[in-house]
């Protein structure tokens, strides 16, 4: 391999919203700030909420639902 091509590796803070801190190697040298991590995901934590948005789905059962045979 060649010398002196590669970037450097460091190891930064990933900051969260929720106060949650990772440590993660990266070519960036300045800690990172964001707004959702796998602490408070909805997808990550199982919190997940479902909003039916003025009867969507009930409109679309409606109009598509079962066929009857």
């Amino acid at each position: 391999m060649k010398s002196e091509i590669h970037p450097n590796y460091n190891n930064l803070k990933a900051k969260c919203g929720c106060g949650n801190e990772i440590n993660v190697g990266s070519t960036r040298s300045q800690d990172m700030y964001l707004d959702v991590c796998s602490a408070c995901h909805p997808f990550y934590t199982g919190k997940q909420k479902i909003v039916d948005s003025g009867g969507r789905i009930d409109r679309f059962n409606k109009r598509f639902g079962t066929k009857k045979a």
